[in-house]
């Protein structure tokens, strides 16, 4: 999968550039705050229909304007494929090869991207909720059921939430069943699936780590550990809602189910939330990421694009000139200030960025 070239229209600090990109590394350069993690968050926006950095999409919309847009051409196994994103106010309209998306999901698996930048050591240091995000991306974009069964999941949450709320008891003992059935219908799913994922992810993210480290650390990730069917861990969480039925009630919201997971990320036998350096954070996060890289490759049957948003200033000489090495054959996106200091002589090709302009 390879991405020609990207448009932006009154996207962040962009009026209006194309960028042409190439197979292999493909560097952004300039000072900071000059545009290029703009243009890599464009790249993922296209993917996933969704911003790292940013919870509201009027957020991207260029400082005076009423809308922006990204479009993007690339090719992939089956052929050339047309992406677009018009973001306006209050609404946004998404496009595959100019037909107008009625489903947002719809977008998922035109095009997969890999994001790691230094925000992510929050996968390994923060809380549950950013490992749930990081499951709840990476899943969603090589499985638009997996993304339906989280979106109908959260919306029963929701409802469940507040009916926890009411004043009449009576109307909650009798309700609730009925929400229950249907959000363990789609927990289920959702929890089958990131076992899955998990279970591939582990030696995967193991053996980058012990690249990256040269064996000087081990990398493990944990979770529960069950094996079940997607049948079993219906049945299961049904009696789960039902056990916590009186907390669920004395606290106001459920206490049980996928919103609730987590996944131990382990460094040497010890929990790396609690205990892991900077650099062991970073560097435990890169392998998962370059993990999931693998992950996408399998699914798809071709590399996904891999955007690296200033993560070579962050890495020691070793380990950046392991990663170089580790993204040969894979349409890379990189943005740093010096490219000079962490290319090393690798090839690629360049693009100045000044002022949300291209430089040339």
């Amino acid at each position: 999968m390879v991405i020609k070239n990207l448009a932006l229209h009154n996207f962040r600090n962009y009026e209006d550039e194309t960028f042409s990109f190439e197979e292999g590394l493909n560097v952004l350069t300039g000072k900071n705050a000059q545009g290029k993690t703009n243009c890599a968050e464009a790249v993922y926006y296209l993917c996933t229909g969704s911003s790292l950095r940013i919870r509201h999409d009027r957020q991207l919309i260029r400082h005076g304007e009423n809308a922006a847009s990204i479009a993007a051409e690339l090719v992939s196994r089956y052929g050339k494929v047309f992406l677009k994103a018009v973001i306006y106010e209050n609404k946004r309209e998404l496009y595959v090869n100019g037909n107008k998306l009625t489903r947002a999901v719809d977008l998922l698996g035109n095009m997969n991207a890999v994001f790691f930048s230094p925000g992510e050591l929050r996968l390994i240091q923060d809380g549950p909720d950013e490992r749930r995000r990081f499951l709840n991306l990476s899943i969603s974009q090589t499985s638009r059921e997996y993304c339906t069964a989280l979106l109908r999941y959260q919306k029963i949450l929701d409802q469940r939430n507040n009916l926890l709320k009411n004043h009449d008891i009576s109307l909650i003992l009798e309700t609730l069943p009925v929400w229950d059935e249907q959000l363990a219908t789609y927990a289920a799913r959702i929890v089958f699936r990131r076992r899955a994922f998990l279970k591939e992810l582990s030696p995967l993210a193991q053996e980058a780590h012990y690249f990256l480290t040269d064996g000087a650390e081990k990398l493990e990730l944990e979770s529960d550990g069950r094996e079940e069917s997607e049948e079993e861990i219906q049945a299961r969480l049904i009696r789960e809602f039902d056990n916590s039925r009186e907390r669920d009630l004395r606290l106001g919201f459920t206490t049980v189910g996928p919103h609730r997971d987590d996944v131990k990320i382990v460094i040497d036998g010890q929990d790396a939330r609690g205990f892991s350096s900077q650099g062991q954070a970073r560097t435990a996060a890169l392998s998962m990421k370059l993990s999931e890289m693998k992950i996408f490759e399998k699914i798809a049957g071709e590399p996904p694009v891999l955007i690296l948003d200033d993560v070579m200033s962050e890495l020691d000489l070793p380990r950046r000139k392991k990663l170089l090495s580790r993204v040969k054959g894979v349409q890379c996106i990189l943005t740093c200030t010096h490219a000079e200091r962490v290319l090393y002589g690798a090839d690629c090709h360049k693009i100045r960025i000044h002022g949300g302009k291209i430089i040339v």
